[in-house]
């Protein structure tokens, strides 16, 4: 990396497998050494970012809105579906439109995914049932509520139709948004702080551009990424590498959209129902 900043930029990563290939790339060119780089979950990782603890990070949509003033997301690069997603689901004992009144359980860790969970049932099925938050163990989940939703590995086996009870119903999140809306989802951007932008806009670029190489080259061996990661998943090589291909990394005009109808479905609490979403700009060209 070519600037030389006063003290290395530090940045998040989330210790999901939906993100490895994001960082995967990092450690095979050598960018990881230039890095502080702090794992933790999606939420607390979002939280770093807001209060000023993180630099760069990946921020959860839902976070990202309402703090969108502080922060510039990184162009193209973000972890979102364009269909399915295959691990955040709804896992359900009747059909979704039969489940006015039941109890659901959020068993997820993303605020993201339980606020587009909640969306789709109120507003595609037509339904309102009662919520509660517990630990994410689909066989106590199930055993208590006539559906939950769950995200993650737990999300990914449900995916898999690794169920406590066979007879059980499972949505996949990503699926039921874009063939409501025929747009992408996006679950996590990938955006800087506005103040450490404005200290450290070379540094911002070369770590934009170490995630998009990095993004890159796992595509490009993503065999080798799903063999890597299987090692201490407990999912076979070709599903995490279908899994891997599932997923969209990209951020552009599109997923945008997607952000943008998202954003007016389900503001006007917690942040309006428009968003401005700053991009970091492109380099200025030289004559």
């Amino acid at each position: 990396m070519t600037a030389q900043p006063s003290s290395r930029p530090r940045v998040g990563h989330i210790q999901f497998l939906n993100c490895l290939p994001l960082y995967w790339g990092l450690v095979h060119t050598g960018t990881l050494l230039d890095l502080e780089l702090t794992r933790d979950t999606p939420e607390k990782l979002s939280e770093q970012l807001v209060n000023g603890h993180l630099d760069i990070g990946p921020v959860t949509l839902v976070e990202f809105l309402k703090n969108a003033d502080d922060l510039v997301a990184l162009p193209d690069i973000a972890v979102g579906c364009d269909g399915q997603v295959m691990s955040c689901e709804i896992v359900s004992r009747v059909p979704l439109d039969q489940l006015d009144g039941e109890k659901v359980a959020l068993g997820s860790t993303s605020r993201t995914s339980v606020r587009l969970a909640r969306l789709l049932l109120a507003e595609r099925f037509g339904v309102q049932p009662e919520y509660y938050t517990c630990a994410p163990d689909l066989a106590a989940m199930m055993s208590e509520a006539q559906a939950a939703v769950v995200i993650g590995d737990l999300g990914l086996r449900a995916y898999l139709r690794d169920l406590p009870d066979d007879e059980l119903y499972v949505y996949d999140l990503g699926e039921l948004w874009k063939e409501w809306t025929g747009l992408p989802f996006v679950f996590a951007i990938w955006a800087v702080r506005r103040d450490y932008l404005a200290r450290e806009p070379e540094m911002v670029r070369d770590v934009h551009r170490a995630f998009l190489a990095s993004r890159d080259l796992s595509l490009e061996e993503v065999g080798k990424v799903a063999e890597h990661a299987s090692r201490w998943e407990v999912f076979e090589p070709p599903v995490l590498e279908r899994y891997f291909t599932t997923l969209d990394f990209r951020f552009s005009e599109r997923q945008l959209e997607g952000v943008t109808e998202f954003t007016r479905r389900t503001g006007g609490q917690d942040y309006p129902e428009q968003v401005d979403v700053r991009l970091l700009p492109p380099v200025p060209a030289h004559d």
